[in-house]
């Protein structure tokens, strides 16, 4: 929906239209164009689709993955069952589509992203967007640093398998999907002193491997931490990690054990339940989160959709957080 009448922001009704029925946008809800006057006056929140991969190293697929989340998005609803949170509520959103990329050019797609999002946040709307690889965190941290967090570099907290903070890949390119938080730290973008990555485990290349982001203040919660100290302990300490300035929500699906996310691009056994990351989501309610992605939804590897649905519904989770934070900062229009 372009230029005109104002559309109903909040997702079409089940008794109106089947759920299998009509065109997918992400929740149900309106497709606004970006940079439309009604897109700049209206929407608070915009999610979008980065439908691109071109940073993964291995198994190939995420680029299909905002589309298979749109589909099985059409299952969320309009009430969080345990908050009571109401989103749709609070805030105007809406689908905006997808970014533009360039599947075979991977610096040409960082610029691309960044622009596109950087577009959608000097007109008032926060990005909440699906991947994709991780890669696509670091333009997205590029596009919103000045506007949602003051200049500063922003925390984190980042549920995933791996760091993702490793330099080169065969010794050359800087940009792979294991090397974003690490460019991030680099740039100014990140704090790593206010980062909180949860689930970290698998075998590694060296032992090396994990000191760079140590040296440098990120807090790891390894799964065998993990499992020690319990969802209550891990959100305990992700809150005392981050505190209370803007912080960034980035979740990787692979950091669910593969039971519950097989379509993914690097699946590492033994993970957390869906479940306890709803519940370390849930945790986070009265932060300061100002932007999230969801990642690594990989198609090709589950064409049940069931890992789609995964990454749809912890992006509902975190949404609905983000609208309540939004509301009670006064950020809506």
């Amino acid at each position: 929906m372009g230029e005109g009448k104002v559309p109903n922001f909040k997702p079409i009704s089940g008794s109106d239209l089947p759920r299998f029925a009509g065109i997918p946008t992400f929740m149900r809800l309106p497709h606004v164009e970006p940079q439309s006057d009604l897109a700049k006056s209206h929407v608070d929140v915009g999610i979008i689709g980065i439908p691109w991969d071109g940073g993964t190293t291995n198994r190939a697929g995420a680029r299909h993955g905002p589309r298979q989340m749109r589909d099985m998005s059409t299952l969320m609803r309009n009430v969080h069952h345990v908050s009571g949170i109401q989103p749709f509520e609070l805030i105007k959103c809406a689908d905006m589509g997808d970014s533009p990329v360039n599947p075979i050019q991977i610096e040409d797609t960082l610029d691309r992203v960044e622009t596109f999002v950087r577009s959608l946040v000097e007109d008032g709307i926060t990005p909440v967007t699906a991947g994709g690889d991780h890669l696509v965190s670091l333009p997205i941290m590029r596009a919103i640093k000045d506007k949602l967090c003051g200049g500063k570099p922003m925390g984190m907290v980042h549920f995933d398998a791996h760091t993702d903070t490793w330099d080169r890949y065969f010794g050359g390119s800087m940009y792979t999907h294991g090397t974003p938080f690490r460019r991030a730290i680099e740039e100014g973008l990140l704090d790593p002193k206010r980062t909180v990555q949860i689930g970290i485990r698998g075998s590694l290349y060296t032992p090396e491997d994990k000191d760079w982001g140590l040296e440098q203040g990120i807090r790891v919660i390894e799964i065998e931490e993990y499992f020690d100290l319990g969802v209550e302990g891990v959100i305990k300490e992700a809150r005392r990690v981050i505190g209370d300035d803007p912080t960034y929500v980035s979740f990787d699906v692979d950091c669910l054990d593969p039971v519950y996310a097989p379509g993914t691009g690097t699946p590492e056994i033994g993970g957390m339940t869906t479940h306890e990351a709803q519940q370390i989501v849930r945790g986070l309610r009265g932060a300061d989160i100002i932007s999230a992605d969801v990642v690594e939804v990989s198609p090709p590897f589950d064409q049940s959709g069931a890992t789609a649905l995964v990454g749809v519904t912890i992006m509902w989770e975190i949404l609905c957080l983000l609208a309540e934070n939004m509301q009670k900062k006064g950020l809506v229009k």
